[in-house]
């Protein structure tokens, strides 16, 4: 029996309007309201409800505790489990929804959520305005803004332990692909105990970073032929990354032994206390370490370099913690107080929202924090020039992780973790009836 591919059953379980699936950005949009909230008013007696992911539970804390302390109203943050894009659309399928969520605002992934008919349109807000030059290019769709830019989008690169690095010997950082997985090598044959990598095949999404790092070398034309169905996730640089993540990597013992269940959790405690030397990840790892960790120790104990195929350059990555969307409920009261959170956090909060969370600004009027660890001063400098992840640059993005993750457990071979991925890809915009597909 063939298996379900998660992004088509999501595409189509959203189909409101019809039998079958139909494009998600098809339908017109309400219009956006252009009355203006006062973020301090006061919200006595109403309760609003925000999903999470599993490893973003605390990141909108501080700006709940001082909305609710300044205006009455009730936050409540409900956990969605991991795989979170797919068990979101899933669960919005079955007819429940939140008044406010954590969601991707890239182009690739909000339609999965049917921005037009779930979403509140964001294009008034007073907020908007004061947003970067970069973030203000995320979070729409067809010209349309459904989503509020609270963080700035995850820049993917390598963590490393700096004890480890030193008794193995290495200096200077890597400048490609190929010199990181020499240092690997350089690491295990001198650093005995210590894995070169920490992999995270229990949580599985992380799987798709060695992946994504070594298609940097792709051109725009790939993409734009890719986006009109002229070309394919079999191309063979594709195929080629993957197999080299498994043989030059996995099979040549360069993670930790337990790599097939490896928690992103675990990943973090392992390169802060050196039973592992490198975590390729985005900016989300750096959060969850610094849940538990002060900046004197971060900086102590670990640092961060941007990493691609061929060069030393970051890549970046938005994530559902850079976004957050408001639904519409058909209760007035619940929607303007879910815009006035939205306001209230971009507005009187953001300076103290960016402090209690250590993140850099996505205001140029409100400066980014001190005592930032030197991992996100860092990543700040390197998003200036890094490349989109696949993300950003086709026009939706399959699950590639779970086919890696199927490649880990010897269900898969590389070119057929390609191939589920051209398989969903095309699927899925066709069911959005995408011209070419």
């Amino acid at each position: 029996m063939k298996r379900v591919l998660p992004a088509l059953a999501i595409s189509c379980a959203l189909a409101l309007t019809t039998a079958a699936c139909s494009d998600a950005t098809s339908a017109g949009s309400a219009a956006a309201p252009t009355t203006s909230v006062d973020p301090g008013a006061s919200l006595k007696g109403v309760h609003l409800t925000m999903w999470v992911a599993q490893n973003s539970v605390n990141e909108p804390k501080q700006a709940i505790d001082a909305f609710e302390k300044a205006t009455g109203a009730v936050v409540t943050t409900e956990v969605i489990p991991d795989p979170y894009e797919s068990n979101v659309p899933t669960k919005l399928a079955s007819g429940v929804k939140p008044d406010l969520m954590f969601w991707q605002p890239t182009g690739s992934t909000l339609p999965f959520i049917q921005p037009q008919t779930n979403l509140l349109p964001l294009d008034n807000e007073a907020w908007v305005s004061t947003l970067g030059k970069t973030e203000q290019g995320l979070g729409q769709v067809d010209g349309h803004r459904y989503a509020a830019i609270v963080t700035s989008p995850a820049v993917l690169g390598v963590y490393y332990n700096k004890a480890v690095f030193a008794k193995a010997g290495i200096t200077a950082m890597p400048k490609s692909y190929d010199e990181m997985l020499a240092d690997a090598a350089q690491i295990k044959a001198k650093a005995p105990g210590v894995a070169p990598f920490f992999e995270v095949g229990g949580d599985k999404w992380p799987l798709q970073w060695q992946v994504q790092v070594q298609m940097t070398d792709l051109q725009q034309s790939f993409w734009d032929n890719l986006n009109k169905n002229k070309d394919s996730w079999t191309n063979p640089t594709i195929v080629g990354a993957i197999t080299k993540y498994k043989t030059k990597l996995l099979d040549a013992g360069l993670a930790q032994a337990d790599y097939k269940t490896g928690t992103f959790v675990d990943q973090g405690k392992a390169i802060l206390d050196g039973t592992a030397a490198m975590a390729l990840n985005v900016t989300s790892l750096q959060s969850e370490i610094q849940a538990t960790s002060s900046t004197a120790e971060m900086d102590a104990k670990l640092g961060w370099f941007p990493i691609s195929n061929s060069s030393a350059t970051a890549e970046y990555s938005p994530d559902q913690t850079n976004g957050v969307v408001a639904f519409k409920s058909g209760d007035a009261s619940r929607e303007n107080a879910a815009r006035q959170f939205l306001a209230y956090w971009l507005g009187p909060d953001y300076a103290d929202y960016i402090a209690a969370n250590k993140v850099v600004s996505v205001e140029p009027a409100v400066p980014n924090p001190a005592g930032l660890p030197q991992t996100a001063v860092d990543q700040a400098k390197a998003l200036d020039t890094a490349i989109g992840v696949f993300q950003v640059k086709a026009l939706t993005a399959p699950d590639m992780h779970l086919a890696l993750a199927d490649m880990i457990y010897g269900k898969k071979t590389p070119q057929q973790v390609a191939q589920a991925a051209e398989d969903q890809f095309t699927q899925v915009l066709k069911a959005r009836a995408i011209a070419g597909f």
